[in-house]
């Protein structure tokens, strides 16, 4: 599995004018972009800071991409190599093979492949909404792999308990979905970088306006009549594709994490995967007594004011405590 270098993607319409010129000028500190071998194409990545630094994997939310962090990872510890990865089918990455279902457990197979085409033993997970389930549940199969976990606005798995009549269904519609998908003829849709910005706005109420440039920035390429989004069309609600665990399964799972966890919520943030139940924080109450149970000290709550996306629309307000935790001595050592 190899890793290769790729210069900076040319000028987008959706770009804020940074500077006297058009082009759009690298985030602070980024240093390179990175295209990652994987059987069916490649991963991208972009990274900042020192390769030879310890290493931070950003995992992003779904159907976002690596530009989540672009607002964040400036704030952060210079004493870090950050890589912010693009999932299969979403940002710079490329789109699984025909035939080829995406499923959560495959997004966390792209992190262990990650983790081994930079050669990586030992890691710092970051991830926001669901790629921060992604890291949870990486983090329980490869224990001894992860130094520390920050959750924002995430929890390491997705429990069942809302959803135990609907996921024979969901199973049943991302079938159909891919299948419809994968018969269709229909080219992408083209719009232009207007509609294509409102129609974000419009499915993304918590992201504001330039941080929904940003994520459409990587989620979109130009074309000669207007914008087509890079994300693989047979990816659609992600309920579809999450892997729901039952609350003794979650208990048992947490109990394999050696690494010490930082799980960030927001004052205004998510408590339902479908935003139905948003009302009832019960689940993120036994989320959060059973990570403080079983882990102790090496379990840390924090709430920040702020939506979902606050990590993009006001990264100052998690910065702090997100820097404290990665520079905090204390480590558990690895255990086979």
């Amino acid at each position: 599995m190899g890793e290769a270098t790729c210069a900076l993607p040319s000028a987008h319409p959706l770009a804020r004018d940074r500077g006297g010129g058009g082009a759009r000028r690298p985030p602070d500190g980024l240093i390179s972009e990175l295209k990652l071998a994987v059987p069916w194409g490649h991963i991208a990545a972009k990274a900042w800071g020192s390769h030879q630094s310890p290493p931070v994997l950003c995992l992003h939310g779904w159907l976002d991409n690596a530009n989540s962090f672009d607002r964040i990872i400036p704030l952060l510890p210079k004493d870090f190599y950050y890589v912010a990865m693009d999932f299969g089918g979403h940002g710079l990455s490329s789109h699984y093979s025909p035939g080829f279902p995406y499923d959560h457990q495959n997004f966390v197979s792209e992190v262990r492949r990650v983790a081994a085409a930079l050669k990586w033993n030992r890691f710092s997970l970051l991830g926001h909404s669901f790629g921060g389930t992604v890291g949870g549940m990486f983090s329980c199969i490869f224990p001894e792999m992860v130094d520390k976990l920050v959750l924002l606005e995430s929890s390491p798995f997705i429990l069942e308990s809302n959803e135990l009549e609907n996921m024979l269904t969901y199973k049943r519609s991302a079938i159909e979905h891919m299948l419809q998908v994968e018969a269709s003829e229909k080219p992408s849709h083209v719009v232009s970088p207007e509609e294509m910005l409102q129609g974000f706005l419009k499915n993304n109420s918590h992201v504001g306006d330039e941080c929904a440039k940003l994520l459409l920035q990587r989620g979109t390429t130009q074309v000669a009549t207007g914008l087509l989004l890079n994300r693989d069309r047979r990816i659609t609600r992600p309920e579809y594709y999450f892997n729901f665990i039952s609350r003794e399964l979650f208990v048992h799972s947490i109990r394999k994490l050696q690494a010490r966890v930082l799980l960030i919520k927001a004052t205004q943030g998510y408590y339902d995967v479908r935003r139905e139940n948003d009302a009832n924080m019960e689940l993120m109450l036994f989320v959060t007594n059973s990570l403080r149970s079983i882990l102790k000290e090496r379990f840390q709550y924090v709430q920040v004011p702020g939506n979902h996306y606050v990590h993009m629309n006001q990264p100052q307000h998690m910065a702090g405590v997100i820097s404290s935790f990665l520079l905090s001595k204390e480590r558990i050592r690895a255990q086979l």
